[in-house]
């Protein structure tokens, strides 16, 4: 799969079957888009590749907006590999970008750098210059800029339109089953394992600490989790805290793991922390001990719950 970081494609790319959107967690409803330009593709023996955009436009419009991606961009990018995609457009969403107007976009963007045979896009999609670009406007000019437009009915979920604002909103209330089967797998943080106060390991329970970066924040508490750590194929059971430490009047928000069995420093490995079962929110203890009575039975809790399903996505 080639990635292109800019609107200048190899000849081979021209014609193909291009999907556009930001794609945030490839749910069902983009999968639904995906597999549907991969089948014309192959109908008509032509490459089937991805435009899309980098930040999320939502993120540059707004820069108080930090924790809000579903996935990074290097999972999305290995999700596209997995559904077929031969080659992604990936465009810097700036200040430049942001002020092409709709049919500017099209006209120089679409059909004289891409010249896609097929478009396919969502009902929702917007595009250009204050998103006066929708799906009519790319409807009416496929005769004039050469390409057929074929656009996706929404996917529904129990009469809910699958969106990543749904699932982001479902991670938020601590709904996990619904996001994981409107995302078809189990839902996971990936990150960095850095330093951290010890606290876990004072109270019997030594845990991992993960840089969240700019993923969406689930429900404040106690979950059960899967983990995998580096390019370990061994999936190990756990149970991880997300919160501010009330206990210890803690001011920036945390992802501790603990992984039942291990024992080792686990210090600047990447850990892939899936998120099964939300347990518990979190509560201020009056000190250490009250603290750590509630933990041993959250993990009781955990052990019993790790027989839930982990769909990987690769």
């Amino acid at each position: 799969m080639k990635i292109i970081n800019n609107t200048t494609i190899p000849k081979k790319y021209k014609g193909s079957a291009i999907v556009i959107g930001n794609f945030d967690g490839l749910h069902r409803g983009h999968q639904k888009i995906f597999n549907q330009a991969k089948q014309h593709a192959i109908k008509n023996s032509i490459n089937f590749g991805v435009l899309t955009f980098s930040p999320l436009p939502i993120m540059f419009f707004n820069k108080s907006i930090k924790n809000y991606k579903l996935v990074s961009n290097e999972q999305k990018f290995r999700l596209f590999k997995k559904y077929g995609v031969n080659f992604i457009i990936n465009i810097k969403f700036n200040k430049i970008f942001s002020k092409i107007k709709a049919e500017k976009f099209i006209n120089n963007i679409i059909f004289r750098r891409i010249s896609p045979s097929l478009i396919f896009v969502s009902n929702n999609f917007r595009f250009g210059y204050r998103r006066k670009g929708n799906v009519k406007m790319l409807q009416k000019l496929s005769k004039k800029y050469n390409y057929r437009l074929i656009n996706t009915k929404a996917f529904k979920h129990k009469k809910k339109i699958i969106s990543s604002t749904l699932i982001r909103k479902s991670l938020q209330n601590g709904h996990l089953d619904l996001a994981n089967t409107l995302l078809s797998r189990t839902w996971f943080i990936e990150g960095v394992v850095k330093r951290g106060k010890k606290l876990g390991k004072k109270l019997g329970y030594p845990t991992c600490n993960i840089n969240i970066k700019n993923y969406v924040l689930p429900k404040i508490g106690i979950y059960t989790v899967k983990v995998l750590i580096g390019k370990n194929k061994k999936i190990f059971n756990g149970i991880a805290y997300l919160g501010y430490r009330p206990t210890f009047d803690g001011k920036e928000i945390v992802l501790e793991v603990n992984i039942f069995g291990i024992k080792k420093n686990l210090y600047k490995k990447i850990l892939r922390v899936y998120f099964l079962k939300f347990i518990r929110g979190e509560q201020k203890f009056r000190n250490s001990t009250s603290l750590m009575r509630q933990m041993n039975k959250d993990v009781i809790i955990a052990k019993k719950s790790l027989k839930t399903k982990l769909v990987l996505y690769e």
